[in-house]
């Protein structure tokens, strides 16, 4: 019998796990379907092209792969890294400098910990990605959740809490396909959000994963892309168009900043899993990447329109929600009569999870009227079978 009495920490005794890390664990049942999950589709894996040059890394250098390695990145893969962005994205200027992450949400956590003392405020997109506000709440951070329009931050409420927030220290924004509402901020509002953050001096963290998954509509530069004052740190990854178990992302930002960040990193995993820079940098050296993203595109845009159209078919028309572009979700909106708690219990009565929208509010007790679905990762008659059942919970309860 336990008689110690653990103390932890203060900021650690407030976090709460995960909600959709939670799901997850209800998701073991194989009778449940899941638009829970931000998973890539087991389609999109070039497996048989992993398995190939993992088999020659390891003949060849097993040694170089099994060892430690520089903290900063797999040279070869940064190198990679650099290019792409420059080429794919016009990101990368004289003063910034790219390393290797263990994913994205590395990145999103080690500038944080680089930026903010405890108490200093984070602004961010409300609703947005749970992971990040994990990561902020990790470092005592303050969150300030800024409200969107279809096209993004709302630019007035987004000025006003720089004004109000003297501590702000980083302003966290998904512009393109964001998490968890699959919209896309205007090319005007990356540029309002880039001048204010210029002249309230606060550093912008773009995370990008999903920017290369457009399957419609047309391309918006990033905010990195219009960075010639050192005040965007842009993240990106490698999880949503190649493996997302491999655990590979990336920071693109201010030398001065990332240098910082590489110490950070040092403390917390001493480098990326070197094995996995190799298979990536192998894979974007001897295969095609831009054909197996196109395929990715594909895919999704089919999809995704299988789900809107059932939707469409089905939904009562008091339910709102957004029609992506590209990356991996939608957001669905119910009317104030329809209690949100009391649809997602009756969706996984029939075994349908959905992730409720307080999950991505920077205060989690606030309630919320959305959900998002995720149609990336389930079957197409997963996709049409949970739909339907949804449709007709929300009309039982109409």
């Amino acid at each position: 019998m336990i008689t110690m009495e653990y103390r932890i920490s203060d900021k650690m005794k407030a976090l709460k796990p995960s909600a959709i890390r939670e799901i997850f664990k209800a998701l073991t049942d194989p009778t449940i379907i899941s638009f829970a999950a931000g998973n890539p589709s087991p389609e999109s894996f070039p497996v048989d092209e992993l398995a190939r040059i993992s088999a020659d890394i390891f003949r060849d250098s097993s040694t170089a792969a099994l060892q430690y390695s520089v903290t900063e990145g797999y040279p070869a893969l940064r190198e990679d890294v650099k290019a792409r962005l420059a080429n794919r994205f016009n990101i990368g200027r004289d003063f910034d400098m790219t390393i290797i992450t263990s994913g994205g949400q590395q990145g999103i956590e080690l500038l944080c910990k680089t930026m903010c003392n405890e108490g200093d405020t984070v602004l961010c997109e409300e609703p947005s990605f749970i992971g990040a506000l994990n990561a902020f709440r990790s470092c005592g951070a303050n969150l300030v959740g800024i409200p969107m329009d279809d096209d993004g931050v709302d630019i007035d409420a987004l000025e006003s809490a720089m004004k109000s927030n003297p501590r702000a220290k980083i302003l966290y924004l998904i512009p393109t396909f964001q998490n968890p509402a699959g919209t896309c901020m205007s090319l005007e509002k990356r540029k309002a959000a880039y001048e204010l953050a210029k002249k309230y001096n606060i550093i912008i963290l773009e995370d990008n994963p999903y920017g290369e998954l457009r399957f419609a509509g047309e391309e918006i530069p990033t905010i990195k892309s219009m960075d010639n004052d050192g005040v965007v740190v842009y993240s990106g990854s490698y999880s949503k168009v190649l493996s997302a178990g491999m655990r590979i992302g990336f920071i693109c930002g201010p030398e001065e900043i990332v240098q910082k960040m590489v110490v950070a990193k040092q403390v917390e995993d001493v480098h990326t899993n070197i094995f996995f820079q190799m298979l990536c940098h192998r894979y974007i050296a001897e295969c095609d990447m831009d054909a197996h993203i196109a395929d990715i595109r594909k895919l999704y845009l089919h999809k995704s329109g299988l789900m809107l159209s059932e939707l469409d078919k089905n939904m009562p028309d008091c339910v709102k929600y957004t029609r992506p572009e590209g990356g991996l979700f939608l957001w669905c909106t119910l009317p104030d009569n329809i209690p949100q708690p009391e649809l997602i219990k009756r969706a996984m009565a029939k075994k349908v999870a959905v992730v409720p929208g307080e999950t991505f509010n920077s205060d989690p007790n606030k309630p919320s009227q959305s959900f998002r679905l995720n149609y990336s990762t389930p079957s197409d008659e997963q996709i049409i079978v949970g739909v339907g059942y949804l449709c007709d919970a929300v009309k039982s309860m109409l």
